[in-house]
């Protein structure tokens, strides 16, 4: 491993001030992905500090810690073509990219982070080149086996440079969902440059700070969660590469998340008026007040309290409860609030990926739909609750014979 399993970040990622606060702190846990097999079931699992600092200089907010990405993402089981909701999100960003940047045949989009291609495969479907970059192999050849082009790679200047030889520049980037997960971002921002043509444009995709502080999403802070992003603190940083933020626009997935067009300052892409109208809300909501994020700390604790009361309640009188879903902010729930088995006694969740597997530090097995179907359950508690609306209209016959739903975020809710 070339990297240190994990060190403390003395420094911020975006403005490189050594002045951090911590404002929230949720122990030692373990990677929200390293779901457990059965032979490993028994064994000791690895623990890593987790906690959010803010930066008094440039009021990022952002992860204390950081896990090496090979620890991370080399064998990652999350497959985002498990889901329909995101296959139908990319589809609709393809038929709005065409548009917006007259992309054309002749035109390449490459994305950081390509998981199984599943952003990719609409471009490709227009006969536009498409090229992924994704460092989980067995991931990654699900890609290249339909046909998706993919670098088996973390994305650094070196392999920018290696690619544009290969490939040429490209006309759009993009990093969904991956952007809030990179430790060195100058590093990455670099190799950008180096990859988009003149006119180009880098689009990253990330969970919003408004919703994470408005709907308290506090689950989204896992050990590959490094960043927090708001469009001022990306404005800031991409002004230290000759880089604007030219658009802005809010998206629904993972509970709300923001949409940044970026591109190098000078050539023809306008700045347009979304830009200063996120900034001004976020300045509205205090993002930029360390205040903010320590009263949200105490509201976190109210909320784990009362879903542990509520769990517990219902244990008492005999009810049967299992968890829906098992991603990666799942686990962030079950291990600070100490959930497992004693309240949860499976979860379900529809990837193949993880059935037959263990959550990781609760060690809750996971368990296919056909399992779920057959068994007797009073309450779902919806751990993937970004897509609670989609779960509980594909459940109504789990509700017509009498089970409830629970959706712990923003607040502990039983719903039908």
């Amino acid at each position: 491993m070339t990297q240190p399993p994990i060190y403390k970040r003395t420094n911020c990622r975006v403005c490189h001030s050594e002045n951090l606060t911590g404002v929230l702190k949720f122990g030692s846990t373990p990677l929200a992905n390293a779901f457990l097999t059965e032979k490993q079931v028994d064994l000791e699992e690895k623990y890593y500090p987790l906690e959010v600092n803010f930066c008094n200089s440039c009021t990022f907010l952002q992860l204390g810690h950081s896990v090496s990405s090979e620890l991370l993402f080399s064998d990652y089981v999350y497959v985002s073509s498990t889901s329909k909701v995101f296959i139908d999100h990319f589809v609709r960003f393809a038929d709005k990219a065409v548009k917006k940047l007259n992309l054309r045949k002749d035109s390449l989009v490459i994305d950081i982070g390509s998981n199984d291609g599943i952003l990719l495969r609409p471009f490709k479907a227009k006969g536009i080149r498409v090229l992924g970059i994704e460092p989980a192999k067995k991931i990654a050849a699900v890609a290249k086996k339909e046909g998706i082009d993919t670098e088996v790679e973390f994305m650094s200047k070196k392999v920018a440079s290696a690619i544009k030889t290969k490939y040429g520049k490209a006309d759009l980037i993009t990093a969904t969902n991956v952007f809030a997960h990179i430790d060195d971002l100058d590093e990455i921002i670099l190799a950008v440059k180096m990859l988009l043509k003149k006119d180009g444009v880098f689009m990253i995709e990330a969970p919003y700070l408004i919703d994470f502080i408005q709907k308290r999403y506090f689950d989204l802070v896992y050990h590959e969660h490094m960043s927090y992003w708001r469009g001022e603190t990306l404005q800031r940083i991409f002004e230290r590469f000759d880089m604007q933020v030219i658009d802005v626009e809010k998206v629904p997935v993972h509970g709300g998340s923001i949409r940044v067009y970026v591109s190098e300052k000078g050539n023809n892409q306008k700045i347009q008026s979304s830009v200063q109208k996120f900034i001004n809300k976020e300045r509205t909501v205090k993002l930029n007040k360390i205040n903010t994020y320590t009263n949200y700390a105490k509201e976190i604790e109210k909320n784990k309290i009362s879903l542990i009361n509520l769990l517990y309640k219902l244990k008492k009188s005999g009810k049967k409860i299992v968890g829906y879903g098992a991603p990666a902010k799942g686990n962030t729930m079950l291990n600070y609030f100490n959930i497992g088995r004693d309240s949860l006694d499976y979860i379900v969740d529809d990837s193949q990926w993880k059935q037959g597997l263990y959550s990781p530090g609760k060690r809750i097995p996971v368990k296919d739909f056909a399992f779920f179907s057959k068994d007797r359950v009073d309450y779902l508690l919806i751990l993937a609750w970004n897509f609670a609306e989609s779960i509980i209209e594909k459940n109504q016959s789990f509700a017509k014979k009498g089970g409830k739903f629970i959706v712990p975020v923003p607040r502990p809710k039983i719903t039908k």
